[in-house]
């Protein structure tokens, strides 16, 4: 007995041990294997069809990779390029509004009920010593070097960039091959009942393409349609405010009229009635009614999560993870609210059990 138990010991120790050697070999490349994983799933279903078609599983996942190449990672790079530049721009051309005191003069609006704000709000500190302009600008100016310092800091790190995204797509390739073989190993060691092994790997891959189809797509949707009204109607740097309106679009409870309701208010505060009135009518008409028609269509049959708790995913993902956290948080929540429900079933069956037993 003392024999095996040393040796059940053992093997445990020195399963501990390889596990960290692994974990040391495989963390520092934790971001492209994720994105690499990520994209896996969500090009499996067009391996499929163009499997079907090309009949040779290397070709049709180097396919799958090159249309990854086509439509994320060249439209990022030329939007990113193009980001940079009219954040800089924006910079330059508040800093000259600022310079001329051109600034204070729109920020100088005389309202009633502005005024009835300052007055019940002068009891608690001196109003008149917020510089709206100077706010203003201070805000416009950080923006633009949080950018800026963001994309120069990736171009110094250029070679680190090109190898991580050589890495992403090299396991890409392997993972939409083979990645069924790896899902199958993984279903037998995890230690849990075939139906609630299921329900885990479906719940998993239901918030991935949650995340991914309804939310990033939408929001990219969302992004395009307000920088396009953006553009229409003259309003400056329409491409960054639409990069604003994309990724606030992302988050529940906030969306793109974060971005064109005040955009809007601002209009006809400066006495463009029309202008100001149809950037609202048309930012809720077209741009935010986006969510409220594709999102029950992508998400048909899927599993859902509680709006408050995907919030403090995604928060809580980007915060950790960076732009990757947008999948790992809802990931990361989902395998939780998988463990409560796979723990709720064990102690509803124990409970009975011991019913049936008295």
């Amino acid at each position: 007995m003392e024999r095996q138990y040393l040796s059940a010991s053992l093997f445990f120790a020195l399963a501990a041990l390889i596990f960290y050697f692994t974990y040391i070999l495989v963390a520092p490349f934790f971001i492209p294997l994720a994105w690499a994983a990520v994209l896996s799933v969500l090009f499996r279903p067009v391996y499929r069809k163009l499997l079907v078609k090309l009949q040779r599983p290397g070709l049709t996942s180097l396919t799958i990779c090159l249309l990854i190449i086509v439509l994320i990672i060249g439209p990022i790079t030329y939007v990113g390029m193009a980001l940079v530049e009219e954040v800089a721009d924006a910079v330059t051309r508040v800093n000259e509004l600022y310079a001329t005191g051109e600034l204070q003069r729109m920020l100088h609006v005389k309202l009633p009920w502005l005024e009835d704000v300052k007055r019940n709000l002068s009891s608690y500190f001196d109003v008149s010593k917020v510089d709206f302009n100077e706010l203003a600008k201070d805000v416009i100016d950080k923006i633009g070097r949080l950018v800026v310092n963001k994309t120069t800091s990736v171009l110094t790190n250029v070679t680190q960039a090109v190898l991580s995204f050589l890495m992403m797509l090299f396991a890409t390739y392997y993972l939409v091959k083979d990645g069924h073989t790896l899902v199958a190993k993984l279903r037998r060691l995890i230690p849990l009942p075939p139906e609630q092994t299921e329900m885990a790997f479906h719940r998993l891959r239901d918030v991935i393409y949650a995340t991914m189809y309804s939310g990033v797509l939408i929001a990219l949707l969302q992004g395009a349609l307000g920088g396009l009204l953006f553009y229409l109607f003259g309003i400056p740097s329409a491409l960054f405010w639409g990069a604003i309106m994309a990724f606030l679009s992302i988050l529940p409870f906030l969306g793109a009229f974060v971005v064109y309701i005040p955009a809007g208010l601002i209009l006809i505060l400066s006495g463009s009635y029309v202008k100001g009135g149809a950037v609202i009518v048309l930012g809720t008409v077209v741009v935010s009614s986006v969510d409220n028609i594709l999102r029950p269509y992508l998400m048909a049959g899927k599993t859902t999560m509680h709006p408050l708790v995907l919030f403090f995913a995604i928060a809580g993902g980007v915060a950790v993870f960076g732009l990757l956290g947008i999948v790992v948080g809802p990931l990361v929540a989902a395998a939780f609210q998988t463990l409560l429900e796979v723990l709720e079933q064990r102690v509803g069956q124990d409970g009975s059990t011991t019913s049936d037993a008295s």
